[in-house]
Protein backbone atom coordinates (compact mmCIF):
# COMPACT_ATOMS: atom_id res chain seq x y z
CA UNK A 1 0.00 0.00 0.00
CA UNK A 2 1.41 3.35 -1.05
CA UNK A 3 -0.71 5.51 1.26
CA UNK A 4 -1.60 9.11 0.50
CA UNK A 5 1.45 11.24 -0.31
CA UNK A 6 2.65 13.33 -3.23
CA UNK A 7 6.26 12.25 -2.63
CA UNK A 8 6.01 8.85 -4.30
CA UNK A 9 7.72 8.74 -7.69
CA UNK A 10 5.19 6.33 -9.15
CA UNK A 11 2.34 8.01 -11.01
CA UNK A 12 -0.94 6.36 -10.02
CA UNK A 13 -4.63 6.86 -9.44
CA UNK A 14 -6.27 7.22 -6.06
CA UNK A 15 -7.18 3.85 -4.57
CA UNK A 16 -10.27 3.28 -2.45
CA UNK A 17 -8.43 1.22 0.24
CA UNK A 18 -5.84 4.01 0.68
CA UNK A 19 -8.53 6.68 1.03
CA UNK A 20 -10.54 4.66 3.53
CA UNK A 21 -7.46 3.84 5.60
CA UNK A 22 -6.48 7.50 5.75
CA UNK A 23 -10.01 8.51 6.78
CA UNK A 24 -9.95 5.94 9.58
CA UNK A 25 -6.56 7.25 10.71
CA UNK A 26 -7.93 10.80 10.80
CA UNK A 27 -11.03 9.70 12.72
CA UNK A 28 -13.54 10.57 10.01
CA UNK A 29 -14.95 7.04 9.79
CA UNK A 30 -14.55 3.84 11.79
CA UNK A 31 -13.04 0.50 10.81
CA UNK A 32 -16.45 -1.12 10.50
CA UNK A 33 -17.42 1.37 7.78
CA UNK A 34 -14.04 0.84 6.11
CA UNK A 35 -14.42 -2.93 6.01
CA UNK A 36 -18.04 -2.74 4.92
CA UNK A 37 -17.29 -0.66 1.83
CA UNK A 38 -14.08 -2.53 0.96
CA UNK A 39 -15.90 -5.85 1.09
CA UNK A 40 -19.13 -4.83 -0.63
CA UNK A 41 -17.80 -2.84 -3.56
CA UNK A 42 -17.83 -4.55 -6.96
CA UNK A 43 -14.66 -4.66 -9.11
CA UNK A 44 -16.64 -3.05 -11.94
CA UNK A 45 -17.49 -0.06 -9.73
CA UNK A 46 -13.83 0.36 -8.81
CA UNK A 47 -13.00 0.57 -12.51
CA UNK A 48 -15.75 2.98 -13.54
CA UNK A 49 -16.38 5.16 -10.48
CA UNK A 50 -13.97 7.51 -8.72
CA UNK A 51 -13.22 6.40 -5.12
CA UNK A 52 -14.27 9.79 -3.74
CA UNK A 53 -17.64 9.36 -5.45
CA UNK A 54 -17.97 5.84 -4.01
CA UNK A 55 -17.32 7.13 -0.49
CA UNK A 56 -19.73 10.05 -0.92
CA UNK A 57 -22.45 7.64 -2.09
CA UNK A 58 -22.45 6.05 1.39
CA UNK A 59 -23.85 9.30 2.89
CA UNK A 60 -21.72 8.82 6.00
CA UNK A 61 -21.47 11.45 8.68
CA UNK A 62 -18.02 12.45 9.90
CA UNK A 63 -17.29 10.94 13.31
CA UNK A 64 -15.47 14.17 14.22
CA UNK A 65 -18.31 16.69 13.84
CA UNK A 66 -21.31 14.86 12.35
CA UNK A 67 -21.10 16.68 9.00
CA UNK A 68 -22.11 14.86 5.83
CA UNK A 69 -19.21 13.29 3.97
CA UNK A 70 -20.29 14.30 0.48
CA UNK A 71 -17.93 14.72 -2.48
CA UNK A 72 -16.99 18.25 -1.53
CA UNK A 73 -16.30 17.34 2.10
CA UNK A 74 -14.13 14.34 1.19
CA UNK A 75 -12.26 16.30 -1.50
CA UNK A 76 -11.65 19.22 0.86
CA UNK A 77 -10.26 16.83 3.48
CA UNK A 78 -8.03 15.14 0.91
CA UNK A 79 -6.71 18.49 -0.37
CA UNK A 80 -5.72 19.49 3.15
CA UNK A 81 -4.04 16.13 3.75
CA UNK A 82 -1.99 16.43 0.56
CA UNK A 83 -1.13 20.09 1.06
CA UNK A 84 -3.12 21.25 -1.97
CA UNK A 85 -5.71 23.99 -2.34
CA UNK A 86 -9.31 22.91 -2.82
CA UNK A 87 -11.23 24.64 -5.62
CA UNK A 88 -14.96 24.76 -6.18
CA UNK A 89 -14.97 25.46 -9.91
CA UNK A 90 -16.92 28.61 -10.74
CA UNK A 91 -17.74 28.77 -14.48
CA UNK A 92 -18.56 32.47 -14.15
CA UNK A 93 -14.94 33.14 -13.21
CA UNK A 94 -13.45 30.94 -15.91
CA UNK A 95 -12.33 32.28 -19.29
CA UNK A 96 -13.49 29.22 -21.21
CA UNK A 97 -11.96 30.28 -24.53
CA UNK A 98 -8.56 30.82 -22.96
CA UNK A 99 -8.35 27.75 -20.71
CA UNK A 100 -9.60 25.33 -23.37
CA UNK A 101 -6.80 26.48 -25.68
CA UNK A 102 -4.15 25.10 -23.28
CA UNK A 103 -4.80 21.41 -23.92
CA UNK A 104 -7.10 19.17 -25.94
CA UNK A 105 -10.17 17.49 -24.49
CA UNK A 106 -8.66 14.06 -25.10
CA UNK A 107 -5.54 15.03 -23.17
CA UNK A 108 -7.32 16.44 -20.10
CA UNK A 109 -10.03 13.77 -19.95
CA UNK A 110 -7.57 10.86 -19.86
CA UNK A 111 -5.67 12.55 -17.03
CA UNK A 112 -8.72 13.79 -15.08
CA UNK A 113 -7.53 17.39 -15.13
CA UNK A 114 -9.12 20.67 -16.21
CA UNK A 115 -7.47 24.06 -16.84
CA UNK A 116 -9.41 26.69 -14.89
CA UNK A 117 -7.28 29.83 -14.92
CA UNK A 118 -4.47 31.49 -16.86
CA UNK A 119 -2.78 34.42 -15.19
CA UNK A 120 0.39 35.81 -16.77
CA UNK A 121 3.07 33.14 -16.58
CA UNK A 122 0.96 30.78 -14.44
CA UNK A 123 -1.79 28.32 -15.31
CA UNK A 124 -4.04 26.67 -12.75
CA UNK A 125 -5.18 23.10 -13.36
CA UNK A 126 -7.82 21.35 -11.27
CA UNK A 127 -7.52 17.60 -10.83
CA UNK A 128 -9.40 14.76 -9.18
CA UNK A 129 -6.35 12.49 -9.36
CA UNK A 130 -3.69 14.30 -7.31
CA UNK A 131 -1.29 11.34 -7.24
CA UNK A 132 -0.95 11.57 -11.02
CA UNK A 133 1.56 14.35 -11.65
CA UNK A 134 3.68 13.32 -14.67
CA UNK A 135 1.41 15.29 -17.00
CA UNK A 136 2.50 18.47 -15.24
CA UNK A 137 6.11 18.36 -16.47
CA UNK A 138 4.98 17.39 -19.97
CA UNK A 139 2.52 20.26 -20.18
CA UNK A 140 4.89 22.89 -18.78
CA UNK A 141 7.24 22.30 -21.72
CA UNK A 142 4.35 22.75 -24.16
CA UNK A 143 2.45 25.77 -22.78
CA UNK A 144 5.56 27.48 -21.38
CA UNK A 145 3.85 28.41 -18.13
CA UNK A 146 4.24 27.43 -14.51
CA UNK A 147 1.43 25.12 -13.42
CA UNK A 148 -0.34 25.20 -10.09
CA UNK A 149 -2.37 22.08 -9.25
CA UNK A 150 -5.54 22.35 -7.17
CA UNK A 151 -7.99 19.66 -6.13
CA UNK A 152 -11.63 19.62 -7.27
CA UNK A 153 -14.43 17.09 -6.94
CA UNK A 154 -14.62 14.35 -9.59
CA UNK A 155 -18.15 15.48 -10.44
CA UNK A 156 -17.03 19.06 -11.12
CA UNK A 157 -14.05 17.95 -13.20
CA UNK A 158 -16.27 15.74 -15.36
CA UNK A 159 -19.15 18.20 -15.65
CA UNK A 160 -17.15 21.29 -16.57
CA UNK A 161 -14.71 19.42 -18.82
CA UNK A 162 -17.64 18.36 -20.98
CA UNK A 163 -19.34 21.77 -20.84
CA UNK A 164 -16.28 23.94 -21.48
CA UNK A 165 -14.85 21.89 -24.33
CA UNK A 166 -18.21 21.15 -25.91
CA UNK A 167 -19.06 24.85 -25.98
CA UNK A 168 -15.64 25.83 -27.31
CA UNK A 169 -15.90 23.18 -30.02
CA UNK A 170 -19.35 24.36 -31.12
CA UNK A 171 -18.21 27.97 -31.39
CA UNK A 172 -15.03 27.01 -33.28
CA UNK A 173 -16.90 24.68 -35.63
CA UNK A 174 -19.61 27.25 -36.27
CA UNK A 175 -16.92 29.68 -37.34
CA UNK A 176 -14.95 27.17 -39.40
CA UNK A 177 -17.97 25.78 -41.24
CA UNK A 178 -19.01 29.23 -42.34
CA UNK A 179 -15.64 30.84 -42.86
CA UNK A 180 -15.82 33.05 -39.77
CA UNK A 181 -12.22 33.66 -38.77
CA UNK A 182 -12.47 37.12 -37.30
CA UNK A 183 -14.97 39.83 -36.41
CA UNK A 184 -18.30 39.31 -38.08
CA UNK A 185 -18.94 43.00 -38.71
CA UNK A 186 -16.15 45.35 -39.71
CA UNK A 187 -18.01 48.62 -40.05
CA UNK A 188 -21.35 50.21 -39.31
CA UNK A 189 -22.47 50.17 -42.94
CA UNK A 190 -22.72 46.37 -42.86
CA UNK A 191 -25.50 46.48 -40.28
CA UNK A 192 -28.25 46.05 -42.91
CA UNK A 193 -26.38 43.18 -44.59
CA UNK A 194 -26.93 40.73 -41.75
CA UNK A 195 -28.98 37.67 -42.60
CA UNK A 196 -27.89 37.55 -46.26
CA UNK A 197 -25.78 34.85 -47.90
CA UNK A 198 -22.50 34.03 -46.21
CA UNK A 199 -23.88 34.56 -42.73
CA UNK A 200 -24.41 31.80 -40.20
CA UNK A 201 -27.69 29.89 -40.28
CA UNK A 202 -29.74 30.16 -37.09
CA UNK A 203 -30.54 26.45 -37.41
CA UNK A 204 -26.89 25.40 -37.76
CA UNK A 205 -26.38 22.45 -35.38
CA UNK A 206 -23.48 24.19 -33.65
CA UNK A 207 -25.52 27.35 -33.10
CA UNK A 208 -28.40 25.27 -31.74
CA UNK A 209 -26.01 23.63 -29.28
CA UNK A 210 -24.63 27.01 -28.18
CA UNK A 211 -28.14 28.35 -27.50
CA UNK A 212 -29.14 25.20 -25.62
CA UNK A 213 -26.02 25.42 -23.45
CA UNK A 214 -26.57 29.13 -22.85
CA UNK A 215 -30.09 28.65 -21.52
CA UNK A 216 -29.27 25.61 -19.39
CA UNK A 217 -26.24 27.37 -17.91
CA UNK A 218 -28.31 30.44 -17.07
CA UNK A 219 -30.87 28.26 -15.26
CA UNK A 220 -28.12 26.53 -13.27
CA UNK A 221 -26.61 29.86 -12.23
CA UNK A 222 -30.00 31.28 -11.12
CA UNK A 223 -29.67 34.15 -13.59
CA UNK A 224 -32.59 36.57 -13.80
CA UNK A 225 -31.51 38.00 -17.19
CA UNK A 226 -29.31 37.00 -20.11
CA UNK A 227 -27.67 39.82 -22.08
CA UNK A 228 -26.39 39.19 -25.62
CA UNK A 229 -24.35 42.26 -26.53
CA UNK A 230 -22.72 42.70 -29.96
CA UNK A 231 -19.52 44.72 -30.37
CA UNK A 232 -17.24 45.45 -33.32
CA UNK A 233 -14.73 42.66 -32.72
CA UNK A 234 -16.20 40.28 -30.15
CA UNK A 235 -19.65 40.04 -28.62
CA UNK A 236 -20.43 39.47 -24.96
CA UNK A 237 -22.73 37.08 -23.13
CA UNK A 238 -23.54 38.37 -19.64
CA UNK A 239 -25.82 37.05 -16.89
CA UNK A 240 -27.50 39.11 -14.20
CA UNK A 241 -27.26 37.18 -10.94
CA UNK A 242 -28.42 38.66 -7.63
CA UNK A 243 -28.61 42.08 -9.27
CA UNK A 244 -25.07 42.05 -10.69
CA UNK A 245 -24.01 41.46 -14.30
CA UNK A 246 -21.31 38.83 -14.88
CA UNK A 247 -19.40 38.34 -18.13
CA UNK A 248 -19.86 34.69 -19.09
CA UNK A 249 -18.45 34.34 -22.59
CA UNK A 250 -17.12 36.19 -25.63
CA UNK A 251 -17.93 35.06 -29.17
CA UNK A 252 -17.26 36.47 -32.66
CA UNK A 253 -19.98 38.92 -33.66
CA UNK A 254 -21.08 36.82 -36.66
CA UNK A 255 -21.77 33.90 -34.33
CA UNK A 256 -23.61 36.19 -31.92
CA UNK A 257 -25.82 37.27 -34.83
CA UNK A 258 -26.71 33.62 -35.48
CA UNK A 259 -27.35 33.01 -31.77
CA UNK A 260 -29.77 35.93 -31.59
CA UNK A 261 -31.48 34.80 -34.82
CA UNK A 262 -31.91 31.31 -33.37
CA UNK A 263 -33.52 32.69 -30.22
CA UNK A 264 -35.74 35.02 -32.26
CA UNK A 265 -36.82 32.05 -34.35
CA UNK A 266 -37.89 29.90 -31.40
CA UNK A 267 -39.54 32.98 -29.88
CA UNK A 268 -41.74 33.54 -32.92
CA UNK A 269 -40.11 36.88 -33.74
CA UNK A 270 -39.34 38.37 -37.15
CA UNK A 271 -35.80 37.21 -37.93
CA UNK A 272 -35.35 39.61 -40.86
CA UNK A 273 -36.42 42.76 -38.98
CA UNK A 274 -33.39 44.27 -37.26
CA UNK A 275 -34.14 47.98 -37.53
CA UNK A 276 -36.63 48.30 -34.68
CA UNK A 277 -37.06 46.87 -31.18
CA UNK A 278 -38.97 43.58 -30.97
CA UNK A 279 -40.52 41.56 -28.15
CA UNK A 280 -41.17 37.85 -27.87
CA UNK A 281 -41.61 34.95 -25.47
CA UNK A 282 -40.19 31.44 -25.21
CA UNK A 283 -41.22 28.56 -22.98
CA UNK A 284 -38.67 25.89 -22.19
CA UNK A 285 -37.60 23.64 -19.34
CA UNK A 286 -34.83 23.71 -16.77
CA UNK A 287 -32.46 20.74 -16.29
CA UNK A 288 -34.82 19.63 -13.50
CA UNK A 289 -37.76 19.53 -15.92
CA UNK A 290 -39.53 22.63 -14.59
CA UNK A 291 -41.24 24.85 -17.12
CA UNK A 292 -39.65 28.29 -17.50
CA UNK A 293 -40.73 31.30 -19.51
CA UNK A 294 -38.32 33.75 -21.15
CA UNK A 295 -39.32 37.28 -22.11
CA UNK A 296 -37.28 38.42 -25.12
CA UNK A 297 -36.43 41.98 -26.05
CA UNK A 298 -34.20 43.16 -28.92
CA UNK A 299 -32.70 46.57 -29.54
CA UNK A 300 -30.91 47.67 -32.73
CA UNK A 301 -27.35 48.85 -31.98
CA UNK A 302 -24.39 50.04 -34.04
CA UNK A 303 -23.08 46.54 -34.76
CA UNK A 304 -26.07 44.20 -34.52
CA UNK A 305 -29.15 43.58 -32.44
CA UNK A 306 -28.73 43.46 -28.70
CA UNK A 307 -31.00 40.97 -26.95
CA UNK A 308 -32.02 40.65 -23.32
CA UNK A 309 -33.86 37.59 -22.05
CA UNK A 310 -35.69 37.92 -18.73
CA UNK A 311 -36.08 34.53 -17.05
CA UNK A 312 -39.28 33.71 -15.19
CA UNK A 313 -38.88 30.50 -13.23
CA UNK A 314 -41.98 29.62 -11.17
CA UNK A 315 -39.76 27.95 -8.56
CA UNK A 316 -37.83 31.19 -8.16
CA UNK A 317 -40.78 33.57 -8.32
CA UNK A 318 -42.83 31.88 -5.61
CA UNK A 319 -40.91 31.29 -2.41
CA UNK A 320 -41.62 31.29 1.27
CA UNK A 321 -40.59 34.32 3.30
CA UNK A 322 -37.74 32.37 4.88
CA UNK A 323 -36.28 31.74 1.40
CA UNK A 324 -36.22 35.40 0.42
CA UNK A 325 -33.15 36.17 2.52
CA UNK A 326 -35.10 37.98 5.25
CA UNK A 327 -33.67 37.88 8.74
CA UNK A 328 -35.98 36.51 11.45
CA UNK A 329 -36.85 40.04 12.63
CA UNK A 330 -37.53 41.26 9.08
CA UNK A 331 -39.56 38.13 8.38
CA UNK A 332 -41.81 38.83 11.34
CA UNK A 333 -42.08 42.51 10.42
CA UNK A 334 -42.99 41.73 6.81
CA UNK A 335 -45.58 39.14 7.83
CA UNK A 336 -47.18 41.69 10.17
CA UNK A 337 -47.27 44.41 7.51
CA UNK A 338 -48.77 42.19 4.83
CA UNK A 339 -51.47 40.89 7.19
CA UNK A 340 -52.98 44.37 7.53
CA UNK A 341 -56.41 44.80 5.86
CA UNK A 342 -55.41 48.06 4.15
CA UNK A 343 -52.44 50.27 3.39
CA UNK A 344 -49.75 50.77 0.76
CA UNK A 345 -46.59 48.62 0.63
CA UNK A 346 -43.88 49.51 -1.87
CA UNK A 347 -41.08 47.08 -2.72
CA UNK A 348 -38.14 49.10 -4.03
CA UNK A 349 -34.74 48.33 -5.49
CA UNK A 350 -32.76 48.32 -8.74
CA UNK A 351 -33.31 45.96 -11.67
CA UNK A 352 -32.85 42.30 -10.78
CA UNK A 353 -32.90 42.87 -7.03
CA UNK A 354 -35.91 40.61 -6.41
CA UNK A 355 -38.88 42.97 -6.32
CA UNK A 356 -41.13 40.74 -8.43
CA UNK A 357 -40.07 37.62 -6.51
CA UNK A 358 -40.92 39.33 -3.22
CA UNK A 359 -44.35 40.49 -4.44
CA UNK A 360 -45.38 37.13 -5.88
CA UNK A 361 -44.20 35.27 -2.79
CA UNK A 362 -46.11 37.68 -0.59
CA UNK A 363 -49.32 37.40 -2.60
CA UNK A 364 -49.01 33.62 -2.63
CA UNK A 365 -48.72 33.69 1.16
CA UNK A 366 -51.67 35.99 1.85
CA UNK A 367 -54.04 34.68 -0.84
CA UNK A 368 -56.93 32.88 0.84
CA UNK A 369 -60.36 31.73 -0.35
CA UNK A 370 -62.02 34.57 1.57
CA UNK A 371 -59.89 37.25 -0.13
CA UNK A 372 -60.18 38.70 -3.63
CA UNK A 373 -56.59 39.22 -4.83
CA UNK A 374 -56.31 41.21 -8.07
CA UNK A 375 -53.27 42.28 -10.06
CA UNK A 376 -52.47 44.62 -12.95
CA UNK A 377 -49.13 43.72 -14.56
CA UNK A 378 -46.97 44.52 -17.57
CA UNK A 379 -46.61 41.73 -18.49
CA UNK A 380 -48.15 38.96 -16.40
CA UNK A 381 -44.98 37.21 -15.31
CA UNK A 382 -46.53 34.13 -13.70
CA UNK A 383 -50.01 32.70 -14.01
CA UNK A 384 -51.27 32.01 -10.49
CA UNK A 385 -54.70 30.36 -10.07
CA UNK A 386 -55.35 32.12 -6.75
CA UNK A 387 -55.08 35.61 -8.30
CA UNK A 388 -57.26 37.56 -10.73
CA UNK A 389 -54.64 38.90 -13.10
CA UNK A 390 -54.96 41.62 -15.73
CA UNK A 391 -52.30 42.73 -18.20
CA UNK A 392 -51.53 46.24 -19.39
CA UNK A 393 -52.47 46.62 -23.06
CA UNK A 394 -51.11 49.75 -24.69
CA UNK A 395 -52.87 49.01 -27.98
CA UNK A 396 -56.20 49.34 -26.14
CA UNK A 397 -55.03 52.31 -24.02
CA UNK A 398 -55.18 50.13 -20.91
CA UNK A 399 -52.42 51.36 -18.63
CA UNK A 400 -51.70 50.84 -14.94
CA UNK A 401 -53.94 53.66 -13.71
CA UNK A 402 -56.86 52.53 -15.89
CA UNK A 403 -56.30 48.97 -14.68
CA UNK A 404 -56.44 50.01 -11.03
CA UNK A 405 -59.59 52.02 -11.69
CA UNK A 406 -61.21 48.94 -13.24
CA UNK A 407 -60.04 46.68 -10.41
CA UNK A 408 -61.65 48.94 -7.82
CA UNK A 409 -65.02 48.08 -9.33
CA UNK A 410 -64.28 44.35 -8.81
CA UNK A 411 -64.62 44.41 -5.01
CA UNK A 412 -60.91 43.65 -4.35
CA UNK A 413 -59.34 43.03 -0.97
CA UNK A 414 -55.74 43.04 -2.17
CA UNK A 415 -54.41 44.87 -5.25
CA UNK A 416 -50.99 44.35 -6.75
CA UNK A 417 -49.76 46.98 -9.22
CA UNK A 418 -46.79 45.75 -11.22
CA UNK A 419 -45.00 49.10 -11.12
CA UNK A 420 -45.73 52.73 -10.28
CA UNK A 421 -44.43 54.72 -13.24
CA UNK A 422 -46.44 57.96 -13.27
CA UNK A 423 -48.39 60.37 -11.08
CA UNK A 424 -51.82 59.04 -12.02
CA UNK A 425 -50.91 55.46 -11.04
CA UNK A 426 -49.29 56.68 -7.82
CA UNK A 427 -52.38 58.67 -6.88
CA UNK A 428 -54.67 55.72 -7.65
CA UNK A 429 -52.51 53.44 -5.49
CA UNK A 430 -52.53 55.86 -2.56
CA UNK A 431 -56.27 56.51 -2.84
CA UNK A 432 -56.99 52.76 -3.00
CA UNK A 433 -54.93 52.15 0.13
CA UNK A 434 -56.93 54.81 1.96
CA UNK A 435 -60.29 53.30 1.05
CA UNK A 436 -59.92 49.88 2.65
CA UNK A 437 -57.61 48.00 0.27
CA UNK A 438 -54.17 46.52 0.77
CA UNK A 439 -52.08 47.73 -2.17
CA UNK A 440 -48.68 46.30 -3.10
CA UNK A 441 -46.47 47.67 -5.84
CA UNK A 442 -42.87 48.22 -6.93
CA UNK A 443 -40.83 51.35 -7.47
CA UNK A 444 -37.45 51.58 -9.20
CA UNK A 445 -35.07 53.15 -6.69
CA UNK A 446 -31.62 52.23 -5.45
CA UNK A 447 -32.72 52.21 -1.82
CA UNK A 448 -35.81 52.39 0.36
CA UNK A 449 -34.74 55.87 1.54
CA UNK A 450 -34.99 57.15 -2.04
CA UNK A 451 -38.67 56.13 -2.24
CA UNK A 452 -39.98 59.46 -0.97
CA UNK A 453 -37.85 61.52 -3.34
CA UNK A 454 -38.83 59.24 -6.24
CA UNK A 455 -42.53 59.74 -5.50
CA UNK A 456 -41.96 63.48 -5.33
CA UNK A 457 -40.21 63.34 -8.72
CA UNK A 458 -43.27 61.60 -10.14
CA UNK A 459 -45.41 64.45 -8.77
CA UNK A 460 -46.84 63.15 -5.48
CA UNK A 461 -46.99 66.09 -3.09
CA UNK A 462 -48.85 64.76 -0.01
Amino acid sequence: MFGLTLDNKEDRKLALPDLLAAMVADGLINREQQDQLNNSIRPKDLETTHPITLIASQAWQAATDGSLLNEEAVTTWLASKLGLDYLRIDPLKTDVQLVTSLASFKYISTRHILPVEVNGSKAVFATSEPLQQKWKADLVSIIKKDIKVVLATPANIEKYSLEFYSLAKSINKAGEDHGVTGPGINNLEQLVQLGESGQLDANDQHVVHIVDWLLQFAFEQRASDIHLEPRRDMSYVRFRIDGMLHLVYEVPTSIMTAIISRIKSIGGMDIIERRRPLDGRVKTKTPKGNEVELRLSTLPTAFCEKMVMRIFDPDVLVKGFSQLGFSKAHNEMWAEMTSEPNGLILVTGPTGSGKTTTLYSTLKHIAKPELNVCTIEDPIELIEPQFNQMQVNKALDLNFSDGVRALLRQDPDVIMIGEIRDLETAEMAIQSSLTGHLVLSTLHTNSSVATVSRLMEIGVTD
